[in-house]
């Protein structure tokens, strides 16, 4: 048995749960600082007002429909990763959401900022790691990575600020109130997290002399 494959797999699986529960978390801090939901957010919660319907019941209907998608175009994307944020990504900005609403029951606007920016540039980091381990992403994560890596229309931070544009511009459209938050996830999230990908979870992976 390869030992240095052994490890490299192992080191992927535990970078897939790190970065989806950390993506929980944050979620939970970005709901707590209340200063604008993120792109994904915003379009689907767009999408349930055209039809006068829950953001639960249309996640579950836009995430089915894109997962569908990536399936047929790119499967490759759909993996542990996947499962794990489908099942573990609520459940931890859920248990974030409670614990800082124990901590700080009022946060004023300084606090609601600097926890918006921690929740931000933390979901960037944890994009990134379970990116690099490339077990799977989450449906709408994927739809920014092929159009990048396999139709290569343009590097991956622009589409995904040209993903996070678009869910941000259907929002607003459908009368979802955008956000300070909302405009720096979409304009910085997808540079950010290429940031990280090459100075931070690639090196980790494979060795910086890569």
């Amino acid at each position: 048995m390869d030992t240095k494959k052994t490890s490299e797999k192992w080191k992927r699986i535990g970078m897939s749960f790190f970065g989806v529960i950390v993506t929980g978390f944050c979620v939970g801090a970005l709901q707590k600082a209340d200063l604008g939901a993120d792109p994904f957010t915003c379009f689907v919660t767009g999408i349930g007002n055209i039809f006068h319907s829950t953001y639960s019941t249309f996640y579950l209907i836009v995430t089915g429909a894109l997962l569908v998608g990536v399936f047929v175009i790119e499967k490759h994307y759909i993996g542990i990763a996947t499962l794990i944020n489908l099942f573990f990504t609520g459940m931890a900005a859920d248990f974030m959401r409670g614990l800082l609403d124990g901590i700080f029951p009022e946060p004023g606007i300084v606090l609601r900022v600097a926890i918006m920016l921690a929740g931000i540039l933390g979901t960037c980091f944890s994009a990134s790691v379970y990116f690099t381990a490339d077990l799977g992403v989450s449906a709408y994560d994927a739809v920014s990575l092929i159009a990048a890596n396999k139709y290569k229309l343009m590097a991956f931070r622009l589409c995904r600020i040209a993903s996070d544009s678009i869910c941000v511009l259907t929002g607003f459209i459908f009368h979802v109130t955008i956000g300070v938050g909302t405009v720096i996830t979409a304009l910085f999230m997808g540079p950010v997290i290429q940031w990280f990908n090459t100075h931070v979870s690639e090196p980790f992976l494979y060795g910086r002399d890569r």
